[in-house]
C-alpha cells in the first residue's frame, strides 16, 4: 500500500523530471493571468490582481522546486508591471503605489516559495521518520501471525541493518562483556559514556554497537550492530525507529511470551539504553 512518503516522493520526482515543463509554466502563469486580467483592468483593483498572483506563486512553489517559485515571483512582477500598471506595455510604472505592488509581488513570492521549500522539507522529514517505523513495527507486529521467535528476531536484525544502513546486525542471548559503545533510546550514541557525534562523525567503524532488549525492566538480549566497512551517517530519525518499535509489546500466544528466552526476547518491549540486572 502507497504511504504519504511514496506519494510525496513520487511527486517530487514527477516535477523533477519534468523541470523545463515546470520552469516553462511558472513564467507563463502570471503572464497568462495578466492577460487575462487587462481587460478588466479598469474595474479590477491592482491589489486584487496582485493577489490572484501571488496564489500562482505559492501553486508553483508548492512544487518544491526553489527556481521555479522564483522564476514565477519574477514574472508575476514583471506581467503586473507590463500589462496592469500605466504606461501600459511597457517596463515602466510611474505611480508609486503600483511600484510598491510589484516590490511587494516579488518578495511576498520570494518568502513564499521559502516557506513552502520549508514545509515540504518538514513533511518528508515526518514521512521518512513515519517510514522507517512503519518498517520496524511491520518486523515486530509479524509475531502475531505465529512467526517463529527466532526468525522473528533475524527479521527485526534485518530491518536494523536497513534502517541504519549496517554491515550486519545480530541479535544475541549472550550476556558476555558489554561493548562499550551503545544506541541509546532517544538516538543518541555513547561510547565509554560520552556522546559519539554521529551527524559529523558517523557510527564507530572499529566496535560493535549494543542495542539492548528489556522487558519489564529485565534485558532479554541484545542487537549487536556493526558498521565497519564505511562511515554510516543515519539521520536521528532513523536512530530512533527501533526505540518507537520497542514501545510495542507483542504476545506469541494466548499464554503470554512464556519461559522461553528465545521467545521473549523475539516478542518482549524492546527498549534501548537502560542497563543489564
Amino acid at each position: 500500500m502507497a504511504t504519504d512518503r511514496d506519494s510525496t516522493t513520487g511527486g517530487d520526482d514527477l516535477f523533477r523530471r519534468h523541470r523545463s515543463l515546470v520552469l516553462v509554466a511558472a513564467a507563463g502563469l502570471p503572464a497568462l493571468a495578466c492577460v487575462l486580467i487587462a481587460p478588466f483592468r479598469a474595474s479590477v483593483e491592482n491589489t486584487n490582481a496582485a493577489l490572484v498572483l501571488v496564489l500562482l506563486v505559492v501553486a508553483v512553489a508548492s512544487t518544491g522546486l526553489r527556481a521555479a517559485g522564483l522564476v514565477a515571483a519574477l514574472s508575476a512582477a514583471l506581467s503586473f508591471d507590463f500589462f496592469l500598471t500605466a504606461p501600459f506595455f511597457r517596463l515602466a510604472i510611474t505611480d508609486r503605489s503600483d511600484v510598491e505592488t510589484a516590490v511587494l509581488l516579488v518578495l511576498v513570492g520570494t518568502a513564499v516559495t521559502e516557506v513552502a521549500l520549508w514545509g515540504r522539507r518538514q513533511q518528508g522529514r515526518a514521512s521518512s521518520q513515519q517510514g522507517y517505523l512503519n518498517g520496524v513495527l511491520q518486523a515486530v507486529s509479524s509475531a502475531a501471525a505465529g512467526v517463529d521467535p527466532a526468525e522473528l528476531s533475524g527479521v527485526v536484525a534485518e530491518q536494523l541493518r536497513d534502517v541504519l544502513d549496517l554491515d550486519a546486525s545480530v541479535f544475541t542471548l549472550d550476556f558476555g562483556p558489554a561493548t562499550s559503545t551503545r544506541l541509546d533510546q532517544d538516538g543518541g550514541v555513547s561510547r565509554d559514556g560520552r556522546p559519539v557525534d554521529v551527524d559529523r562523525q558517523g557510527l564507530p567503524t572499529d566496535t560493535e554497537i549494543e542495542l539492548l532488549v528489556q522487558s519489564a525492566g529485565v534485558v532479554q538480549g541484545r542487537y549487536l550492530l556493526t558498521a565497519a566497512t564505511r562511515i554510516r551517517q543515519p539521520t536521528l530519525e532513523q536512530r530512533r525507529s527501533p526505540s518507537a518499535a520497542g514501545e510495542v509489546t507483542i504476545e506469541l500466544s494466548p499464554g503470554g511470551t512464556g519461559d522461553d528466552p528465545a521467545v521473549a526476547a523475539g516478542a518482549d518491549t524492546a527498549t534501548m539504553g537502560g542497563h543489564r540486572n
